[in-house]
């Protein structure tokens, strides 16, 4: 039996590895022949969780096309989001929770998106859907991916699915989960050893809106000073990404994880965009986006349609 890899995008987040690490967990106990990869460094939150578990981190691929014919894609499907030589193997499965744009594939293949909002709360029906039982780490590593996609269960894009998930895998852990959340939020907002560069790529996706090329990046922070005080460096380093990718429009959201606001830094020729969707006006090239903590729900959605628009 030939070996599949399962990967979620590149710029790794939590919900990224832990659902690689689930859901290859569960192919094999059904038999598949799986292995999961990274396609990116792991983030301060990610090895918060995966050393509090006490499980290894995925290997780190730059491409797959060497190395197996299948792939399944987790936490992700737009092409540009996804490893370099996606267009060379042939994606068997999708776990996701994002908009589908820019995919398809030349076979069938079994596709799950749902409306929640993390991966691994369909991880979890999987398990059940499969008479499995999740083992306590994995059981620690859904629930961590929880806690980060919906900013422990804070987030517009949380679900009563994704509550229920969270409480039953936080049992399942041992854990108690406002206490762990909190502390592994609080890890993975920690910036104070990190450079601009790994600023900007901890949480960083591209997308095509209407005729424009869009990245969005999101660090989480308990004082957005941490971040927003380098700002003329971080500018330096958004203009060169802009530049070399023939961007329109590079937005850096710093999120408050104790006052749930966001502050967003925009550049590009299109930066406007941001004010129109928001209702804002950009000085010094940011803006407080109040309320604004999603990105999938509050921030793609949005700009797409003023970009749609134009």
């Amino acid at each position: 039996m030939e070996k599949t890899l399962i990967f979620g995008h590149k710029n790794p987040d939590t919900d990224t590895i832990c659902s690689a690490i689930a859901y290859a967990d569960l192919k094999t106990k059904l038999g598949a022949n799986v292995e999961p990869v990274r396609l990116g460094s792991i983030s301060g939150e990610t090895q918060f969780v995966l050393d509090y578990f006490k499980v290894s981190a995925p290997r780190l691929v730059e491409t797959v096309a060497n190395e197996v014919n299948d792939v399944i894609l987790v936490d992700h499907n737009e092409r540009q989001q996804s490893v370099s030589d996606i267009d060379k193997v042939r994606v068997t499965e999708v776990i996701d929770h994002h908009r589908i744009a820019n995919f398809e594939t030349s076979h069938p293949l079994y596709y799950r998106a749902e409306p929640v909002g993390c991966t691994t709360t369909i991880l979890n029906k999987l398990f059940k859907e499969n008479n499995v039982p999740v083992q306590k780490e994995i059981a620690g590593l859904m629930l961590s991916a929880i806690i980060s996609d919906t900013l422990l269960l804070k987030s517009p894009t949380c679900t009563a699915q994704d509550v229920a998930a969270a409480r039953e895998l936080a049992e399942i852990a041992g854990v108690e989960l406002e206490t762990y959340g909190l502390a592994m939020l609080k890890a993975g907002a920690d910036l104070s050893d990190k450079t601009i560069a790994q600023l900007i790529s901890l949480d960083s996706k591209e997308f095509q809106m209407g005729g424009s090329k869009v990245e969005i990046a999101q660090v989480n922070a308990v004082d957005v000073n941490d971040v927003l005080s380098r700002q003329a460096e971080l500018e330096a380093a958004l203009s060169t990404i802009i530049a070399d990718k023939g961007l329109d429009l590079f937005l850096f959201v710093v999120t408050d994880i104790l006052n749930n606001d966001s502050v967003g830094v925009a550049l590009g020729s299109k930066a406007s965009a941001v004010e129109q969707a928001y209702n804002v006006t950009l000085s010094d090239n940011k803006a407080v986006l109040k309320g604004v903590v999603s990105r999938k729900s509050q921030i793609v959605p949005v700009l797409t349609d003023i970009f749609n628009k134009q």
